[in-house]
């Protein structure tokens, strides 16, 4: 009966292969989204960080002393 409720999903025809181990699912599924999402977001702060002009003199109008 258990694998009759398994197989009510299935497509006809379909034949599946063998599963995913942990270190894979962990891998596709959590990893792997983790790091791209991690390298755009530091790309996207290197590139639209604060510039610094080291030769800029402090102006009266955007400095108070």
């Amino acid at each position: 009966m258990f694998t009759r409720l398994l197989m009510i999903n299935q497509e006809p025809g379909a034949m599946p292969g063998e599963g995913l181990t942990f270190f894979q699912t962990f891998t596709y599924f959590i990893a792997a989204p983790v790091a791209l999402f991690v390298v755009i977001s530091v790309i996207v702060w290197a590139l639209t960080g604060e510039k610094k002009n080291k030769n800029s003199k402090t102006s009266s109008i955007t400095h108070i002393e």
